[in-house]
């Protein structure tokens, strides 16, 4: 959820004293297998009441939201689930240890507001903790200690009893590793799936923590996880990864994690701020635009009451919208990235490819592509525009000239489809284990190392022509790069250094430099460095595929 701007010092001051997580101790998160309970088959959709109201809600508020939705045809486009967020609970439990909605906030009960909504074709969405207290009740803005912790199966019941079909689960705290995290995430997995009803469970583990959605697939656990710190209204706030984060700040975070995501899963970059007025309009097009190529969910957080005809045009864009709630399911992968031109390409089911021009820079400037590098054969294509319904023709090039902030998406249909790049796992012949980005990250620059092979993203390694990908970056080695210098993650630019020959005898050589991909000093223990050096074929530059 979205604390309020006065938590960012003391979230600071809690983070860095967090007790030590995996990502300190430089541990590498568990393996993940997907959670198969049949809803979230495509990224939900819907609205939220916190971003715009906080803890200042009501049944009135609610309701008057969901006749929004309802009349602004918002519905019919997909938007369903009606999130009532924090603050809906009396702060004291019943006698049994039962949940129950605030009565003066609620005086008709949460049954009563979740009967409302499913009368209006829409979905009842909650708001609760797995430790003891909410968020605001953690910062003292609400009171009570009403969380789920030792009340999961409980309070799962009690939920599916008010017909609730979306639970939000943010953990709030600072305490706990990751692998604390996901066993208590866990048990309310499993105790909704106990009730026998389909609910979405949606899961933060980075509220005041150690930012973990970057460092592990949560799709185990959830059916979408957040994978930053809390959004907030602007473009830009120059955070990595920490409170609060803008728009695009978070997108740099969410892009190299596409291959998380997958019907019943996706990766969650936070409610969206579209039409709350903290952004230009070019600037609120291309968060819609970026979540749906993401294949995020598209959870609205304005005030749908009073909205602009500008706003409307934005998330009732019905071209993003199908992008977005495709049935592969797939997230846009990066095809490149220059530091200001991005570029990302979502495979469709009917084998069309939405293709994003986005420009990061603060000038108009042109993005473009071509058909090959999205994943389409053929020399003639047609390519739709998502905002403006122009349809063009083109024999592979595609591009467009992007203001500052925006992003350009095209539908690009007709030629054949190619299939997406083979991934592979590079396994040292020395140690038996994986080349690996260490903790996932994708800052320019990362030297890989080898680590215990585990099957997550961070190991998987995309063979695209006679480039190696690894979470939308490229292998990379420097330029004019000598023996001993180090192999890193570089934004993908299709230069002679970022092309490797795979050989027959399982080495990995540079083009440019002709160097090695080597694991220094001949060492097999986890977080070893891999560096380039003069090939040998000794069995530290020797690699397996599987």
């Amino acid at each position: 959820m979205n604390r309020p701007l006065r938590r960012r010092r003391l979230a600071t001051a809690l983070t860095a004293a967090l007790l030590l997580s995996a990502a300190a101790l430089g541990l590498q998160a568990p393996a993940a297998h997907a959670l198969d309970n049949g809803v979230a088959r495509t990224p939900p959709m819907g609205w939220n009441s916190w971003n715009t109201f906080g803890c200042n809600i009501n049944e009135t508020l609610i309701r008057q939201h969901a006749d929004a939705i309802v009349s602004s045809g918002m519905r019919d486009l997909g938007y369903q689930y009606v999130v009532v967020d924090d603050c809906w609970f009396n702060p004291n439990r019943d006698s049994a240890g039962n949940l129950q909605g605030d009565p003066t906030r609620f005086p008709s009960g949460m049954k009563a507001l979740g009967d409302y909504l499913h009368s209006r074709g829409l979905k009842f969405g909650i708001y609760q903790v797995p430790l003891d207290k909410t968020c605001a009740q953690y910062f003292g803005s609400y009171p009570g200690a009403t969380g789920s912790q030792g009340h999961e199966v409980q309070d799962a019941r009690q939920f599916a009893a008010w017909g609730v079909d979306f639970l939000k689960y943010d953990w709030c705290s600072p305490t706990g590793t990751i692998d604390q995290q996901v066993a208590t995430f866990a048990k309310m997995r499993d105790a909704l799936a106990a009730t026998g009803r389909p609910i979405v469970y949606s899961i933060n583990p980075n509220s005041i923590h150690a930012k973990t959605g970057p460092l592990r697939n949560w799709g185990d656990v959830a059916n979408m996880w957040r994978t930053t710190e809390d959004i907030t209204n602007a473009w830009d706030t120059g955070q990595t990864n920490g409170y609060p984060m803008g728009i695009q700040n978070i997108v740099n975070v969410t892009v190299p994690l596409a291959s998380y995501a997958r019907p019943g899963g996706f990766n969650d970059p936070d409610m969206m701020e579209v039409g709350r007025g903290g952004m230009s309009d070019t600037e609120m097009r291309s968060h819609f635009a970026l979540w749906a190529v993401m294949a995020s969910p598209l959870i609205a957080g304005n005030d749908l009451r009073s909205m602009s005809s500008a706003t409307q045009t934005i998330l009732k864009n019905a071209n993003l919208i199908a992008v977005n709630q495709d049935s592969l399911g797939l997230q846009a992968t990066q095809v490149s990235h220059d530091g200001t031109r991005r570029v990302l390409a979502k495979r469709l089911a009917n084998g069309d490819v939405a293709v994003a021009l986005f420009n990061q820079g603060s000038s108009t400037t042109t993005v473009s592509t071509t058909a090959a590098a999205v994943g389409k054969s053929g020399t003639s294509f047609t390519q739709l525009d998502a905002w403006t319904n122009a349809t063009s023709s083109t024999s592979g090039t595609i591009s467009a000239s992007v203001p500052a902030h925006g992003t350009v998406v095209y539908r690009v249909s007709g030629g054949g489809t190619t299939p997406p790049p083979s991934t592979t796992t590079f396994v040292s012949a020395a140690s038996g284990r994986c080349l690996d980005v260490p903790q996932s990250n994708t800052a320019n620059g990362t030297q890989p190392v080898i680590w215990d092979c585990n099957g997550q993203s961070n190991q998987q390694w995309a063979v695209n022509g006679a480039a190696l990908q690894a979470l939308g970056k490229c292998l990379d080695a420097p330029l004019n790069a000598t023996a001993g210098a180090k192999v890193q993650l570089w934004d993908c630019n299709g230069g002679a250094n970022q092309q490797w020959n795979l050989n027959s005898d399982g080495t990995v050589s540079n083009r440019q430099s002709g160097l090695c991909v080597d694991v220094n000093g001949n060492a097999t223990a986890n977080g070893t460095l891999v560096i380039l050096w003069t090939c040998t074929g000794a069995a530290n530059q020797r690699w397996t595929r599987r």
